[in-house]
Protein backbone atom coordinates (compact mmCIF):
# COMPACT_ATOMS: atom_id res chain seq x y z
CA UNK A 1 0.00 0.00 0.00
CA UNK A 2 0.93 3.24 -1.00
CA UNK A 3 2.12 5.42 2.04
CA UNK A 4 1.83 9.18 1.91
CA UNK A 5 2.27 12.32 4.52
CA UNK A 6 1.01 15.51 3.75
CA UNK A 7 3.15 17.77 5.91
CA UNK A 8 1.93 21.17 6.93
CA UNK A 9 4.60 23.07 8.58
CA UNK A 10 5.24 26.64 9.83
CA UNK A 11 4.87 29.05 12.58
CA UNK A 12 1.60 29.94 13.47
CA UNK A 13 2.79 32.81 15.84
CA UNK A 14 4.32 34.70 12.20
CA UNK A 15 1.34 35.50 10.48
CA UNK A 16 1.78 33.61 6.74
CA UNK A 17 5.17 32.16 7.39
CA UNK A 18 1.78 29.68 9.59
CA UNK A 19 0.27 28.95 6.42
CA UNK A 20 1.24 25.29 5.50
CA UNK A 21 -0.04 24.33 9.14
CA UNK A 22 -3.41 26.43 8.59
CA UNK A 23 -3.43 24.10 5.22
CA UNK A 24 -2.98 21.06 6.97
CA UNK A 25 -5.44 21.98 9.58
CA UNK A 26 -8.42 22.85 6.50
CA UNK A 27 -7.84 19.15 5.22
CA UNK A 28 -7.78 17.24 8.32
CA UNK A 29 -11.60 19.40 8.63
CA UNK A 30 -12.12 18.96 5.30
CA UNK A 31 -11.39 15.96 4.19
CA UNK A 32 -11.53 12.47 5.32
CA UNK A 33 -8.08 10.76 3.45
CA UNK A 34 -7.86 6.79 2.60
CA UNK A 35 -5.90 4.29 4.12
CA UNK A 36 -1.78 5.11 3.63
CA UNK A 37 -2.22 8.76 3.75
CA UNK A 38 -1.92 11.01 6.64
CA UNK A 39 -1.55 14.33 7.39
CA UNK A 40 0.60 15.89 9.85
CA UNK A 41 0.85 19.05 11.49
CA UNK A 42 4.79 19.47 11.75
CA UNK A 43 4.68 23.19 12.99
CA UNK A 44 8.23 23.72 13.89
CA UNK A 45 9.52 21.30 15.25
CA UNK A 46 10.62 19.42 12.34
CA UNK A 47 13.32 16.82 14.20
CA UNK A 48 10.64 14.95 16.30
CA UNK A 49 8.95 13.88 12.74
CA UNK A 50 11.77 12.04 11.43
CA UNK A 51 9.80 8.64 12.02
CA UNK A 52 6.76 9.92 10.55
CA UNK A 53 8.96 10.28 7.26
CA UNK A 54 10.55 7.45 7.11
CA UNK A 55 9.98 4.89 3.99
CA UNK A 56 7.33 7.21 2.49
CA UNK A 57 6.60 6.57 -1.00
CA UNK A 58 5.36 10.54 -0.97
CA UNK A 59 5.83 13.77 1.41
CA UNK A 60 3.45 16.40 -0.10
CA UNK A 61 5.03 19.91 2.05
CA UNK A 62 2.88 22.52 2.68
CA UNK A 63 4.78 25.64 3.82
CA UNK A 64 5.10 29.59 3.31
CA UNK A 65 7.91 29.82 0.62
CA UNK A 66 9.67 32.75 -0.66
CA UNK A 67 10.59 32.87 -4.35
CA UNK A 68 10.49 36.67 -5.54
CA UNK A 69 7.17 36.26 -6.87
CA UNK A 70 4.17 38.40 -6.15
CA UNK A 71 2.26 37.96 -2.27
CA UNK A 72 -0.17 34.73 -2.60
CA UNK A 73 1.60 33.27 -5.78
CA UNK A 74 1.03 29.26 -5.47
CA UNK A 75 4.44 27.48 -6.09
CA UNK A 76 5.18 24.05 -6.77
CA UNK A 77 8.58 22.34 -6.36
CA UNK A 78 9.64 18.84 -6.46
CA UNK A 79 12.76 17.01 -7.38
CA UNK A 80 16.25 19.37 -6.98
CA UNK A 81 14.03 22.42 -6.38
CA UNK A 82 13.01 21.30 -3.12
CA UNK A 83 16.26 21.33 -1.01
CA UNK A 84 17.23 24.62 -2.90
CA UNK A 85 13.59 26.30 -1.68
CA UNK A 86 15.03 25.75 2.03
CA UNK A 87 18.63 27.71 1.22
CA UNK A 88 16.91 31.09 1.31
CA UNK A 89 15.49 30.62 5.35
CA UNK A 90 13.30 32.87 7.28
CA UNK A 91 12.43 30.97 9.80
CA UNK A 92 14.59 28.26 11.62
CA UNK A 93 11.91 25.40 10.75
CA UNK A 94 12.97 25.53 7.44
CA UNK A 95 16.98 24.68 8.34
CA UNK A 96 14.76 21.61 10.21
CA UNK A 97 13.70 20.46 7.03
CA UNK A 98 16.89 20.81 4.94
CA UNK A 99 18.50 19.26 7.60
CA UNK A 100 15.62 16.33 8.39
CA UNK A 101 15.66 15.56 4.27
CA UNK A 102 19.69 15.36 4.25
CA UNK A 103 18.64 12.70 7.55
CA UNK A 104 16.39 10.95 5.96
CA UNK A 105 18.43 10.81 2.39
CA UNK A 106 21.39 9.62 4.62
CA UNK A 107 20.12 7.15 6.44
CA UNK A 108 18.35 5.53 3.39
CA UNK A 109 15.12 5.93 4.32
CA UNK A 110 14.32 8.65 2.31
CA UNK A 111 10.63 9.39 0.68
CA UNK A 112 10.68 8.18 -3.19
CA UNK A 113 9.10 11.50 -4.32
CA UNK A 114 9.14 15.14 -2.45
CA UNK A 115 6.47 17.55 -3.63
CA UNK A 116 6.20 21.30 -2.28
CA UNK A 117 3.13 23.31 -2.78
CA UNK A 118 3.79 26.29 -0.95
CA UNK A 119 2.38 30.40 -1.02
CA UNK A 120 4.50 33.48 -1.44
CA UNK A 121 3.79 35.22 2.25
CA UNK A 122 3.00 38.72 2.01
CA UNK A 123 3.18 39.68 5.58
CA UNK A 124 6.11 38.19 8.03
CA UNK A 125 5.38 39.48 11.76
CA UNK A 126 4.26 38.76 14.79
CA UNK A 127 0.33 37.11 14.45
CA UNK A 128 -2.04 34.38 14.70
CA UNK A 129 -3.73 35.46 11.43
CA UNK A 130 -3.09 34.86 7.50
CA UNK A 131 -2.99 38.32 5.95
CA UNK A 132 -5.82 38.11 3.42
CA UNK A 133 -4.21 37.65 0.42
CA UNK A 134 -2.31 34.08 1.51
CA UNK A 135 -5.89 33.25 3.64
CA UNK A 136 -7.57 33.27 0.23
CA UNK A 137 -5.30 30.78 -1.43
CA UNK A 138 -5.95 28.02 1.42
CA UNK A 139 -8.26 26.60 -0.26
CA UNK A 140 -6.60 26.45 -3.57
CA UNK A 141 -3.26 24.67 -1.79
CA UNK A 142 -5.74 22.46 -0.18
CA UNK A 143 -7.30 21.35 -4.01
CA UNK A 144 -3.42 20.94 -5.15
CA UNK A 145 -3.23 18.57 -2.52
CA UNK A 146 -6.14 16.61 -3.06
CA UNK A 147 -5.59 16.66 -7.38
CA UNK A 148 -2.69 15.56 -6.42
CA UNK A 149 -3.46 12.56 -3.89
CA UNK A 150 -5.97 11.51 -6.86
CA UNK A 151 -3.18 11.42 -9.80
CA UNK A 152 -1.71 8.19 -7.18
CA UNK A 153 -5.01 6.71 -7.67
CA UNK A 154 -5.42 7.79 -3.72
CA UNK A 155 -9.12 9.42 -3.49
CA UNK A 156 -9.84 11.67 -0.38
CA UNK A 157 -14.00 12.17 0.43
CA UNK A 158 -14.83 15.57 1.46
CA UNK A 159 -16.84 15.26 4.72
CA UNK A 160 -20.12 16.77 4.54
CA UNK A 161 -20.29 20.18 6.04
CA UNK A 162 -23.03 20.24 9.35
CA UNK A 163 -25.97 22.84 8.82
CA UNK A 164 -26.60 24.69 11.57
Amino acid sequence: MMQVVVLGVGNLLMTDEGVGVHAVNALERDWVFPEGVRCVDGGTSTQELLGDLEDLDQLIVLDAVTSASAPGTLIRLEGAQVPQAFTTKFSPHQVGIADLLAMLTFSGHAPKRVLVFGVEPAVLKLGMELSPVVAGRVPELCAQVIAELRQLGLTPTQRLSEVA
